[in-house]
Formats: structure tokens, sequence, C-alpha cells
């Protein structure tokens, strides 16, 4: 079973403007609502491809509820620990045009405040899990939660060998790659930000993804948009696979969603190349949709590579 975490989910309010004007009365041409946060989008791609899974984290306050119905809706499990300070937040995604170019603006909330006790419950959880099990740990945390968070999440399930993911910048990536989490997916930049260095091109994103795996992490898988990603593995090969062609339309979730098509690969098959090429292209069937991908539209994008 995969299990997803994530700690501070969303209401993603998604909104397209034609010709958006600051300061002014605009108003939508399309709009809708979806279950959001990083973990909460591997889970709906893993659901969507027909592999097993439970969504797990923090929700609070009517949000927190419309959230889970939302979840429901989509058939998609979640056990989540109920938070009594705050409410779940609400993500504006703000889509409009400014002549021939497209923008996207993003408003995030806060979320809610998660206490020591609530913390404890979502560990005593994940103290369950076995070695048949892989655990997707994701995004941000919530106010009250430690940027060790994710760190202390891995060496808790290196008792009972679950091999764990993480999606994560900054300090929560840094803290965790140490404890040897099976595999680690921070896009280029996110790469280069630990590093201080701005990467471009593969030998540089190689170089430093390696580093990373001296570090600790078994695998890192760097995504690079349009230029595609690179998988430096645990059995010591480099794989490399260009993005498929098409036209971005919304670029939310794409890489919570190669993080999906990897590991369907990845469990299919335990061939790491077939993984990577199944979460390239996953990846980009959410970035050319408006929705996540869905399992007939990365079959297609899997013929084109």
């Amino acid at each position: 079973m995969i299990y997803t975490v994530t700690f501070n989910p969303s209401l993603d309010y998604i909104v397209s403007v034609d010709d958006f004007v600051c300061g002014k009365v605009n108003r939508t041409t399309k709009e809708y609502i979806l279950p959001g946060g990083k973990g909460i989008n591997v889970s709906q791609v893993l659901t969507n491809l027909g592999v097993d899974n439970t969504a797990l984290g923090f929700a609070a306050g009517f949000t927190g509820k419309i959230l889970e119905e939302l979840l429901r809706e989509q058939k998609i499990i979640s056990d989540f620990i109920q938070v009594q300070n705050g409410m779940t937040r609400i993500n504006v995604k703000l889509c409009t045009k400014a002549g021939e170019n497209k923008e996207e603006t993003e408003i995030n909330g806060q979320g809610p405040m998660v206490s020591g006790e609530e913390l404890e419950c979502l560990m005593h959880k994940l103290e369950q899990l076995t070695c048949e099990d892989i655990l997707v740990v994701s995004g941000s945390i919530c106010k009250g939660v430690s940027e060790y968070i994710y760190a202390d999440i891995i060496k808790l399930c290196n008792e009972n060998n679950v091999k764990v993911v993480v999606d994560a910048s900054g300090m929560l990536l840094r803290n965790a790659v140490e404890y040897g989490p099976f595999l680690i997916k921070p896009n280029h930049h996110e790469l280069g930000h630990i590093f201080g260095k701005k990467l471009s091109d593969y030998d540089e994103v190689v170089f430093y993804a390696k580093e990373l795996q001296n570090r600790g992490a078994q695998n890192v898988l760097v995504s690079m948009g349009a230029k595609g990603a690179v998988l430096v593995a645990e059995d010591g090969e480099v794989y490399v696979s260009k993005a498929p062609t098409g036209t971005v339309i919304n670029s939310v979730g794409a890489g919570d969603s190669m993080v999906a098509g990897f590991l369907t690969g990845y469990l299919d098959t335990n061939d790491y190349e077939t993984a990577l090429q199944m979460g390239i292209c996953t990846g980009s069937a959410s970035a050319f949709s408006d929705g996540l991908a869905t399992r007939s539209m990365v079959r297609k994008l899997l013929l084109e590579i």
C-alpha cells in the first residue's frame, strides 16, 4: 500500500480571468474547486492510475470537512487527523492572459496550527506501516511543526524498512536527506538552491543530484520542466528522459503527478528506466490538461516517447 502525508492540505479555488486588471472588478470565465496539497495530488493521480493508496494528514474546520467530502467523491481513501485550532486553507489559483502571454498567480492560505498531541497521532499511524508499504511525504508543513519533521518520519519508518519518498524543498529536504529516503524529487531550481547554484543543463543536474545521493538519498529524481527529467538511481545508473511535446495548460500538480507516475511504473516493473518514463509522462499529462493525469492520457504520451 502507498500512503501519502499532506501536512497542510487545501481547497484549491482555480479561476480563469480574461485580461485581468489589478484594482478593478474582474469576472471569471471558468472556475472550479479541487482538493489540494502535494500529497493529496499524489493520491489523486495514483487513484486515477488504479493504484491503491491512503491519504493521511491534517484537516480542520468546515473547509476540512469539504476537503474530505471531495476526496470521497473521487473515491480516494483518507484518514485525516482533525485539528482543533484553525481551518484547512483555501488557495486561490488565478489564470489570466496578458496580451498573448498566459500568467498564473497563486495566493496560498496559512492553514491550521497543529498541536504536539495531534502530531503524535500522525506518528502513531506511521508506526503501523511495514516493509510492504511506501510512504510519500511532500509539500509544506503547518504552523507548530518543526522543519525536522520529515527527517523524524524517515527515522521512524526506517525501523520497519518502509520506503519513504520526499518531495519538498529547503530545510525540509536538507534535513531529511541524510536519513536515507528511498526517493527525493526536487526540481532543478530547488536542487540548485540547495547548493547556491543556477542549474540549466543535464550534466550540472546529474553532478549535484549525485551530491545529494552521497549525502544519503537512495534515488534522486530531478524534474526539469520542458527539458524532461533526470534520475540518479541507487543501481549506479543515470537515466534521462525528455518530456513529451504539448501545450502547458496548468502546471499545478505536475511534479506531484511525476511522483505518482514514477511509483506506479516502479511497482509494475521494478525497473528504474520504465519508472522514469512513466513519471515524466504522468507529470506532462497533468501539465497538458485542466485537471490531473488520467490513465488514458498517460498511455497516449507513453506512445510518443
